[in-house]
């Protein structure tokens, strides 16, 4: 009897994914283990393997790409040769007997009214290889990103593409409003500009809202003379001049002395649960990442135990992938404390919301040269690279006390990496 493929469960908090790629097309012969399509979910693009062998139909051909749909909602179907597919006994969206045996919502597809877009394989295709994003913002601007050119890994195209076409085509395709234009023609106006909450930005903003209005957050910032760290950073990328391995970047410093201080402070390195607070044994650090996709956090495992340079390497594989929107789920949960910078931005001190489950978060500012008086009894002053941090903790979990003493520490190995570097 035909196989049901449906919506898979990528996590436990998955409610919903977006199918944004098909590998394998109507008709194809299917093997164990292969992959079948790529799914969006709340935190990364998962590739989707097939658990049994047969050949793939999808109903009407609906390849239901672009469409957010609930955990459990049917695919398509795996048959033997010569086997029909089922047919469709209810609606888009209603239950199923075989809902039960799947996490979610089961569904059988309904053919829509209007071809879905997809995103073809090139052995399907001519058309450049883009970003699912970027296919995306294209339908919502009206630009054929076939024919562009990507700026993205491998000729890839993205979304800056995509936007930067609709802006050289703005300028032609846009006729002057005139200020007498009618209230309907304004509002047509700004329904046309309008961009649709993608699935990333929903649940990112589901998340941080919930952590607003969940825990009792206190932020304390001060200010760290941040020069012997800066001259640390710069001995070693010295050192490694010329060399395959990765010069280590501020995130990778400041993970492995925040790993090391929170050995120090388990209190900062524990989650609120139901049966009380939990203080975990190790300490795994999420690296927050700007994406195209919208915030991701990449997770460094056991960063207490591993060397700066181990460190470095593993980061700058995470953030990649994470950016190519090829991150695994497992490395994007499971972090016990996060660190946020926005100090490229230059922005010296920000009040960063915690990431839950975790109970604290630490922003770092832009390290930036300033006066500074070093000796009071004297009165001298030297320009010294200073930088601004700010600690978010969680009041239900930890006091105000304890939170500060882990911040004093963290300041002083920003001040005296020797203390943390050589553990």
């Amino acid at each position: 009897m035909a196989i049901e493929v449906v919506m898979p469960r990528l996590g436990w908090n998955m409610e919903a994914g977006t199918v944004v790629e098909w590998l394998k097309h109507d008709g194809d012969p299917v093997k164990a283990g292969e992959y079948l399509f790529l799914v969006e979910s709340d935190k990364a693009t998962t590739e989707v393997e097939s658990l049994d062998d047969g050949i793939l139909r999808i109903p009407g051909n609906a390849l239901r790409v672009g469409e957010e749909l609930p955990v459990g909602t049917v695919l398509a179907y795996l048959v033997r040769e010569g086997e029909h597919v089922p047919q469709e006994k209810q609606a888009v969206g209603s239950r199923q007997s075989a809902a039960d045996s799947v996490p979610g919502v089961g569904a059988v597809l309904e053919p829509p009214s209007l071809p879905q877009p997809s995103i073809l394989s090139s052995q399907h295709s001519s058309s450049p290889a883009a970003s699912p994003r970027a296919i995306r913002v294209a339908g919502e601007l009206g630009v054929d990103w076939t024919k562009l050119t990507g700026s993205g890994g491998n000729g890839r195209i993205v979304e800056r593409d995509v936007r930067a076409a609709f802006e050289r085509m703005a300028p032609a395709a846009a006729a002057p409003v005139a200020p007498s234009a009618a209230p309907a023609q304004l509002a047509a106006i700004a329904a046309a500009q309008a961009t649709p909450v993608s699935t990333m930005r929903r649940i990112i903003g589901e998340r941080m809202a919930r952590s607003a209005h969940t825990v009792a957050p206190v932020t304390l910032t001060t200010e760290v003379d941040a020069t012997a760290l800066v001259r640390l950073r710069a001995e070693v990328a010295a050192a490694l001049a010329g060399g395959d391995a990765p010069v280590p970047s501020y995130n990778d410093l400041f993970a492995r002395l925040v790993a090391v201080a929170l050995r120090e402070f388990p209190d900062l390195n524990a989650s609120l649960t139901e049966g009380g607070i939990v203080r975990h044994n190790a300490v795994h650090i999420g690296i927050a990442v700007d994406t195209e996709r919208g915030l991701l956090v990449p997770i460094i495992r056991d960063a207490h135990a591993k060397s700066v340079q181990t460190i470095a390497a593993e980061a700058a594989h995470l953030i990649a992938q994470a950016r190519a929107g090829n991150a695994a789920r497992d490395d994007l949960q499971g972090g016990t404390f996060t660190i946020t910078n926005l100090g490229m931005y230059d922005i010296d001190a920000f009040t960063p919301i915690i990431n839950l489950p975790e109970c604290a978060i630490l922003g770092i500012g832009r390290i930036v040269s300033r006066p500074v008086v070093v000796d009071e009894e004297t009165e001298s002053i030297a320009v010294r690279k200073m930088v601004a941090l700010s600690l978010t903790f969680d009041h239900r979990v930890v006091d105000g006390a304890p939170a500060a003493r882990f911040l004093k520490r963290i300041k002083q190995f920003v001040e005296q990496p020797l203390i943390w570097v050589t553990r």
